[in-house]
């Protein structure tokens, strides 16, 4: 059984060439992308949320939990049914992961790919149990007093509003929709498959990202047969939110470049 998520529509016209774009854990994706998505001419963008999150309903407590793999064929049967063609992705965090997963078990429907702030083993981090374990007995309590200090690079001052905005998306997360996705974060690890990846790869990270810093994307970049590496100073885990002028310059560039020649 798939999880369950909603697609939403956030800038440009039917019938135009479609990107799909995905979020990190704990964020709505209109919000992460709302301003990127408005900043790319001649695209359909629409955009997906975690279950849980945002416009997706929570997982339903009686049935089993989903892996990454699960997750992207929830993503891709989603979109077919708003848009049933080919499509270019772009994601950040998790966002990002389930665009590797879709690139390789679904290289018929991703035209072009775009991994922000993510990396191809998230399933080496030790602390995913212990995560879900606490919002499963707390809350989101937890995250929202600490995600801030892990989501934001220099360029978002502790003044700023956008911090606010994201934190309270935040607080309305299901919390077992939460846990569960860290669960199957706990799974992730693609990183034996990279040279599958037959799409362009725009691997963009933030200078000031602890999370997936910039030499983990380094890694991811080169890894894929047409991979490069972009790094935005002054910015976290979140660069569609903090950077969105960068983040839209260099989407447009990567989806307008014409392919490599084959020799």
């Amino acid at each position: 059984m798939l999880p369950s998520v909603a697609v939403r529509h956030l800038a440009g016209l039917p019938g135009r060439p479609l990107l799909v774009v995905g979020p990190s854990l704990g964020t709505t994706v209109d919000r992460l992308w709302g301003s990127v998505a408005s900043a790319l001419p001649g695209w359909n963008v629409l955009g997906w949320d975690l279950p849980g999150h945002g416009a997706s309903p929570a997982v339903d407590r009686l049935t089993p939990g989903f892996s990454l793999a699960s997750l992207s064929a929830a993503v891709a049967a989603a979109v077919a049914e708003v848009a049933d063609v080919p499509f270019a992705y772009a994601g950040d965090s998790v966002g990002g992961a389930v665009g590797l997963q879709l690139a390789l078990d679904h290289p018929a429907r991703v035209t072009s790919l775009a991994v922000l702030c993510s990396e191809a083993a998230f399933g080496t981090w030790p602390t995913w149990p212990e995560r879900a374990a606490l919002v499963r007995a707390e809350g989101m309590a937890p995250m929202v007093a600490s995600s801030p200090a892990r989501w934001f690079g220099s360029r978002v001052g502790e003044s700023d509003g956008r911090r606010a905005a994201a934190a309270a998306d935040l607080a309305a997360v299901d919390p077992e929709s939460y846990a569960r996705a860290c669960e199957a974060l706990a799974g992730f690890d693609v990183r034996p498959r990279l040279g599958e990846v037959g799409v362009p790869l725009l691997a963009v990270a933030g200078a000031d990202d602890l999370a997936t810093p910039p030499a983990v994307m380094a890694e991811l970049a080169a890894a894929v047969p047409d991979g490069r590496l972009e790094v935005l100073p002054g910015v976290g885990h979140l660069a569609p939110y903090e950077a969105p002028e960068e983040v839209a310059a260099l989407l447009v560039a990567h989806l307008t470049s014409p392919a490599p020649a084959c020799n």
